[in-house]
């Protein structure tokens, strides 16, 4: 059975009831602790199933990317995507074998300067710059660049809505809907809603300003009011709108989202009081060739069409993963842990050199005037965005054993997977004996389980497994929603925190 997330609530409420019935009496205490784990990938054959690498969010030279769209599918298909969505901003994709209707923001940029190079579609068929032959086919609806055996799905309707909207940008697939007026994100969700399509809320640490935060501790701080309302914002909209699927947590080379994780924890922690539940998805956000291959989702379907691909999304059958970590305290989390399970390794001595390079960009950073962008990150692809690792991790397959109360990951190329609940680490495994026992760790568990699987070329994250050891009390709200103006609020917090640090250094000197 498939369990959306408004169904989720119900779910633990029937749940609840049963376990109460079922566990009364002296039996209750002969038993161990009782987990009803919600499993988004409970109905997968992994003996079947297709795994593919997709792309969610790219531009080309039809918005504000550099690269043209016959150069951005050249590079897709080079690294190994099978299903691509081009996103650019207010720009429906509606074809890529030739332009179709208007587009608005390409001709605003290309009047100011912005828009480099003309517009370059593929035609029926032609030839790469690389000299590998392609013809684009139409099967059923559903369009595909096909290459010697090799082909790539195109996502219909790709575009990145909320063009001048101060960034508070949202990726939308499946529908026919733009958004170029100065807008926020209630008014582009509930578009896409209305469409038909489904939606992410986009790299939210460059919204919120907590990309700009040098610590984690202080992103995100649910003290500080401002990030307080961002939070319920977010959930608000999230459980309120079945389109809006959740947010992209790790894009780029995760400068603007290092944050995010713990964003997304935040979220999934009131979910699980609400019968409810957030999804990730990792992206690249590409607007230059090289970081094309940064970040992916991994979609799990058993056909590469768009219904399959909307069917999994909505249900979660994914694996956000990206080449990129730019949080500190991962970062150290995972060092710790090869570290403790293997020794001083080269990989263990290479996230060293990392952690010293952040420390120090962080530290002067700390004692000037400048914003708190820290820029150093662990990455497995080279300074052309081409991996330079050896291998990826991978996820193969993952089990739920509710009478054992236990989750397995079985993995590839991987080092070690960290287990996460209520945004705190609580138990760290190596990648070939992944198994967690929820018994064993009944107090560091709070409302759910997530998995992040690390290797030497990057980091796959599983979706959550929510736990409902009891009816669920709370419920999800509308929340006051100022609009876009809310940015404001966002930089005023920033920019006050960089006045009072250089007060504070002028003092301190």
């Amino acid at each position: 059975m498939l369990f959306g997330k408004k169904t989720m609530k119900l779910v633990s409420v029937l749940l609840a009831a049963v376990m109460a019935f079922s566990c009364a009496g002296i039996f209750a205490f002969a038993q161990e602790d009782a987990y009803t784990i919600y499993n988004p990938y409970e109905n997968i054959d992994w003996e079947t199933v297709g795994r593919y690498k997709t792309a969610l969010h790219s531009h080309t030279n039809a918005s504000d990317g550099s690269m043209s769209l016959r150069q951005s599918l050249q590079r897709h298909l080079e690294t190994g995507f099978d299903i691509v969505a081009i996103t650019d901003h207010g720009t429906p994709d509606l074809s890529w074998s030739e332009p179709l209707g208007y587009n608005l923001i390409g001709k605003f940029l290309t009047a100011v300067g912005r828009n480099e190079g003309e517009l370059d579609y593929l035609g029926e068929s032609g030839e790469f710059a690389d000299g590998t032959a392609y013809t684009l086919e139409t099967r059923d609806g559903d369009d595909y660049l096909v290459a010697g055996d090799r082909e790539i799905l195109r996502v219909p309707f790709g575009t990145e809505n909320n063009a001048v909207s101060v960034n508070a940008h949202v990726n939308s697939w499946f529908a026919l809907y733009e958004n170029n007026a100065p807008s926020d994100y209630r008014t582009a969700i509930s578009g896409v809603e209305k469409a038909g399509g489904l939606c992410v809320i986009n790299h939210p640490g460059e919204y919120t300003q907590a990309r700009y935060e040098l610590y984690t501790a202080d992103a995100y701080d649910g003290e500080n009011l401002n990030y307080k309302y961002f939070i319920n914002k977010f959930y608000s909209l999230i459980t309120e709108f079945d389109s809006c699927l959740g947010i992209d947590i790790n894009s780029k080379g995760d400068g603007r989202t290092r944050y995010d994780r713990k964003l997304w924890d935040i979220l999934l922690t009131k979910a699980a009081a609400d019968g409810e539940t957030v999804y990730a998805l990792a992206t690249s956000d590409a607007h230059q060739v090289d970081k094309i291959d940064t970040g992916s989702t991994v979609v799990l379907a058993a056909e590469k069409t768009s219904a399959a691909l909307k069917t999994a999304l909505q249900n979660g059958e994914c694996f956000p993963q990206s080449t990129c970590i730019a949080n500190y305290d991962e970062l150290v989390a995972i060092a710790e842990g090869i570290k403790t399970l293997y020794g001083e390794t080269d990989l263990y001595s290479e996230l060293c050199g990392v952690i010293a390079a952040y420390e120090a960009e962080r530290d002067e950073i700390e004692h000037s005037s400048d914003d708190g962008n820290v820029g150093v990150s662990y990455h497995a692809v080279d300074g052309a965005g081409y991996f330079a690792k050896q291998t990826r991790p991978a996820i193969d397959s993952l089990f739920v054993d509710d009478d054992e109360n236990t989750i397995t990951v079985n993995s590839e190329n991987a080092v070690l997977v960290r287990w996460i609940s209520d945004g705190k680490q609580f138990a760290v495994t190596t990648a070939d004996e992944a198994q967690i026992d929820l018994d064993d760790y009944a107090d560091a568990i709070g409302g759910y389980v997530r998995a992040e699987v690390f290797g030497e070329g990057g980091v796959v994250y599983t979706q959550a497994f929510m736990l409902n050891q009891e009816q669920a009390t709370g419920s999800a709200k509308r929340t006051v929603d100022f609009g876009f103006m809310d940015f404001l609020s966002a930089l005023i917090d920033r920019y006050v925190k960089l006045l009072s640090r250089i007060v504070r250094n002028l003092f301190n000197k």
